[in-house]
């Protein structure tokens, strides 16, 4: 033990009646019930233990002592007349001899009692972070944290992967998100920027005769924040496998994640391995969303040809209607207006509904335009007494993604639907290798430009010679989804040049822009790298998940707020003109306060 205590505030029991002992940590609390008896919380980092004043020179040493003053009481343990069996402490109180102020508080009133905490305001919770921390709730997160990444790093250290690190400051790289820049003193108009990933160095490892590579990396993109997003920096459990396929990388995350979330998790239960696998495709048309929660019975069905000619505008010619079947529906008319209200503010489209009553009628919402065509409504989603259906229409892409929110809503909010005891875990394979773009009009890719396509070269000249459509290509890269949330995506990678340059071809890019954009991977390949494969976990989310919290700013130790702001430390701040001098920085425009 320390020499400045004899033991924790959680580590005395009934065995320790009768031993002197020193404790320190915050008077948590005061309660006075006499002139000369009183009873003090001290709570560290391990618990709470009791103590009991009944001398006058003892309460003369506490008084004008504000709570979170932190303090060292020497005293002798005894059992308690009336025990707290809610405690681990509570079968004992400690009566002290000797109280000395450590550390005052200065201040009477606090910005939040320390045990509610989570009930203020969040940019105060921000701004007294260190007090947030306090409140043995919070503190659980992050040591819970603490305890993954631990068990992260002997797992992957067991399946013989080497740790290490990659450089913070590097070169900026077209890897779908704004970089955070960082100016170059000594190379005036020049900047490194902060990796997005280690994506690159990663695969020069692999290059450079490494077999096996991991870290938990810190990762830098300049993002708005989400409740799964924390904005500026985030970190993934980063690995790399040379003269690998997706099956190696599959088989390593389905043998280290499951034990880590039935140990660490909410709920005991994880997905063992084989993890599901569900192509892109599948996902967009059966779920609505590539990050499917498997917990949820609910799916997407299409209805267009049925319901295409109801006469209902939204349905009409041109339009894809998909529907969301709940069975055993019996909720009220206002839990689904809210219910809807819901999804059109998340999905940004328009909900409709008509339901099955217990006679078998289709009543509500939209059932007029579906009672004429009934039967082959009925017959289409195999309905029965007491289904209701959501709807959604539109173009593709809208039709699907409010869908997606129908399933996932309605799967959570209405009871029998969801499994919500458990970690489901599944893979998302075979995705698009290209895209159009939403802005550009032009063909662009899906995802990771560095990913294989599937087919290798062969499937490219095909795309070039006109043989078949681009946007048919898919790529050997896969997502790892739990519970709904993307944890991470990964790929084999594109490892020959005359492939990487064909796939950059396609988007009208040539050989000398990859050299220009990723010299020092096209220049490595080029002396005999291996087939490699990787994929990198999102820690946060991880975390996220395993603590059962909403929100990833509950499981970061000094998170910043929604709109990237440290408002602890301050941060972003203003600099004085000496320090932009001197990184030949001229500021032409300055946040209005």
């Amino acid at each position: 033990m320390m020499q400045s205590r004899t033991h924790t505030c959680g580590q005395l029991r009934i065995e320790n009646a009768g031993e002197h002992v020193t404790l320190v940590g915050w008077m948590e609390n005061v309660r006075v019930v006499g002139n000369n008896f009183a009873f003090i919380v001290l709570r560290d980092f391990y618990g709470t233990t009791q103590i009991v004043v009944e001398t006058e020179e003892i309460m003369s040493q506490i008084k004008g002592i504000n709570k979170e003053s932190t303090i060292s009481v020497t005293g002798t343990v005894r059992e308690r007349a009336s025990k707290n069996p809610k405690q681990p402490t509570g079968d004992i109180e400690v009566v002290p001899e000797r109280i000395e102020l450590l550390g005052r508080c200065q201040y009477n009133e606090l910005p939040f009692e320390i045990n509610r905490s989570r009930d203020a305001d969040e940019t105060q919770r921000l701004k007294y972070r260190y007090l947030d921390l306090r409140n043995p709730a919070v503190k659980k997160n992050i040591i819970l944290r603490c305890n993954v990444i631990a068990a992260l790093r002997q797992a992957m250290m067991a399946h013989d992967f080497l740790e290490i690190t990659t450089p913070i400051l590097t070169a900026s790289s077209p890897e779908g998100a704004r970089d955070y820049l960082v100016p170059a003193r000594k190379h005036p108009g020049k900047f490194y920027a902060l990796p997005q990933a280690p994506q690159q160095f990663k695969q020069l490892l692999m290059t450079s005769g490494f077999d096996r590579y991991f870290q938990i990396a810190p990762c830098f993109r300049d993002e708005d924040a989400r409740a799964d997003r924390s904005p500026g920096e985030f970190y993934q459990l980063d690995m790399e496998m040379a003269f690998a396929t997706q099956e190696d990388v599959f088989a390593v995350l389905e043998d280290v994640l499951p034990p880590i979330f039935a140990q660490y998790g909410a709920y005991n239960r994880a997905s063992g391995a084989p993890f599901t696998r569900i192509p892109y495709t599948e996902a967009m048309e059966n779920y609505g969303s590539d990050k499917p929660d498997l917990r949820i019975d609910l799916r997407v069905q299409d209805v267009t040809a049925v319901l295409g000619g109801c006469g209902f505008e939204p349905f009409a010619e041109g339009n894809l209607v998909k529907a969301v079947k709940v069975s055993e529906f019996h909720e009220t008319r206002k839990f689904i207006d809210k219910t809807l209200a819901d999804v059109e503010t998340v999905s940004g489209g328009k909900a409709y509904w008509f339901r099955m009553d217990e006679n078998g009628e289709l009543v509500g919402g939209i059932s007029k335009f579906v009672n004429p065509i009934k039967e082959k409504v009925v017959e289409a989603l195999s309905l029965k007494a007491n289904d209701f259906v959501a709807l959604s229409a539109g173009k593709r892409e809208a039709a699907l993604k409010t869908a997606g929110v129908l399933v996932k809503t309605l799967g959570a909010a209405v009871p029998g639907h969801m499994d919500k005891e458990q970690y489901a875990f599944c893979w998302i394979v075979d995705f698009p290798m290209y895209e159009i773009g939403d802005e550009s009009g032009e063909l662009e890719f899906c995802h990771n430009p560095f990913s294989m396509p599937s087919g290798g070269l062969d499937v490219l000249l095909k795309a070039e010679k006109g043989e078949i459509d681009p946007l048919s290509i898919t790529a050997d890269q896969y997502d790892l989804v739990c519970n709904g949330v993307e944890l991470s995506s990964g790929a084999v990678r594109n490892h020959d040049p005359e492939i990487m340059v064909k796939a950059f071809e396609l988007v009208g890019l040539g050989e000398e822009d990859v050299k220009a954009k990723f010299p020092a991977m096209y220049n490595a390949f080029c002396y005999g790298a291996p087939p490699h494969a990787g994929i990198a976990p999102g820690v946060d989310r991880m975390v996220m998940l395993l603590a059962g919290e909403d929100c990833i700013r509950e499981i970061i130790p000094f998170p910043m707020n929604k709109n990237a702001q440290d408002i602890l430390m301050g941060a972003p701040s203003e600099v004085t003109q000496k320090q932009l001098d001197e990184l030949h920085i001229r500021c032409t425009a300055k946040e209005e306060e």
